[in-house]
């Protein structure tokens, strides 16, 4: 079997510097320049790809972010210039799509609006954020915070070990060591988590790089002049949860997947470099951090409830009024036969982004200040 320039990589760090944390395996298997998931070619999302996101499902997801937007442009004072900076934005659809809904729905707020998209990168030891000096009054991201690299911990006995990434019989393989005293017992200690409380072999994943995103992304809401801080908002969605629901007996294993051609896999060291690794969010962290920073919560709730407060289902019902009319009037007809399928997928499309038990689950943060 032939190694990529990745495996060669990953390999040749490992002999060279025995075995690195999977974060360290993390990183470079999403991130290496030239040769990591996020970097190399087209995005791997959207159905052709190994994952879909919100917008990939239907255009409400972003007319219902148009409609948010527009609810916090006029909670600011409906100002001549209104800056919005999605981060991780990907292609850009849910940009495209959010700008196109506003020219035609509320045309006075898209004339203020100025929608830009910025990179989130990641070194070998740090993340960057590429900001431009734009100002923002609002910094949004959607499926993003996931992807971010995660330390590995599992319980064994009565202490915890982190999982390091080693080199078995030619082939990556995990290993683990003792956890000794720093930012990651740290983390543990900072949102409460009674790991002593658990069973051997539970295992967890630690973002730090998620605290590091939200301190960097209050500051760049707040402004340099801590005398004159700007108002604004942050947005995140994810999949994801509380430390308190996160971190239990009941994600014994974690929740750390992979994802290659739409299927699920539980062998992250499989393709290093072809597949999607990510891990849920602990929003309490993002909270916690963006407090820290200034900020204050102003919404903290599942994407279904937010998508029913941002008008998903009116939208739905005037569509249906306003396209589907020969559902009720000629159902029978050829027309009103195919009428009725494109009916069905829409409400299907709505269904799937409102599904309690899957995307209606993720987690919609919006702090301001």
């Amino acid at each position: 079997m032939q190694l990529s320039s990745l495996q060669h990589a990953l390999l040749e760090r490992i002999q060279q510097q025995g075995a690195i944390t999977f974060e360290e395996y993390m990183r470079m298997a999403l991130y290496e320049p030239g040769a990591g998931y996020y970097v190399t070619g087209q995005a791997k999302m959207g159905w052709e790809g190994d994952y879909y996101t919100s917008t990939d499902i239907a255009d409400f997801f972003a007319h219902c972010m148009g409609r948010q937007l527009q609810q916090m442009w006029e909670s600011l004072g409906k100002p001549a210039h209104f800056g919005v900076l999605e981060q991780g934005a990907g292609r850009g659809d849910l940009a495209k799509e959010v700008q196109q809904w506003a020219s035609t729905a509320a045309p006075e707020f898209h004339a203020a609006l100025d929608y830009r998209l910025a990179d989130i990168t990641f070194g070998q030891d740090a993340l960057s954020i590429r900001t431009d000096d734009f100002i923002p009054s609002v910094i949004l991201s959607n499926e993003l915070v996931d992807a971010f690299p995660v330390h590995i911990v599992e319980k064994q006995d009565e202490a915890l070990h982190e999982v390091y990434v080693t080199i078995q019989n030619g082939r990556l393989a995990e290993t683990l060591q003792p956890l000794e005293d720093g930012p990651l017992l740290a983390y543990f200690e900072r949102f409460h988590i009674p790991w002593q409380t658990f069973p051997s072999g539970w295992r967890a994943e630690v973002n730090l790089d998620a605290i590091t995103w939200m301190e960097r992304t209050s500051q760049l809401l707040l402004g340099p002049n801590p005398k004159r801080k700007r108002r604004g908002f942050i947005i995140a969605i994810d999949y994801g949860d509380s430390a308190r629901e996160l971190y239990s007996t009941e994600r014994y294993r974690g929740t750390l997947a992979s994802y290659y051609q739409h299927q699920f896999s539980e062998r992250p060291l499989a393709r290093p470099g072809e597949q999607d690794i990510t891990a849920h969010v602990n929003f309490t962290a993002l909270l916690d951090a963006g407090r820290q920073q200034g900020l204050r919560l102003h919404k903290y709730t599942t994407q279904r409830k937010w998508l029913m407060e941002t008008g998903i289902y009116e939208e739905l019902e005037q569509v249906h009024q306003q396209h589907f009319g020969i559902i009720d009037q000629n159902r029978a007809s050829d027309q009103g036969q195919v009428a009725l399928l494109q009916w069905y997928n829409l409400r299907q499309r709505v269904s799937a982004l409102t599904d309690p038990r899957g995307m209606g689950d993720f987690k919609v943060l919006i702090l301001k200040r």
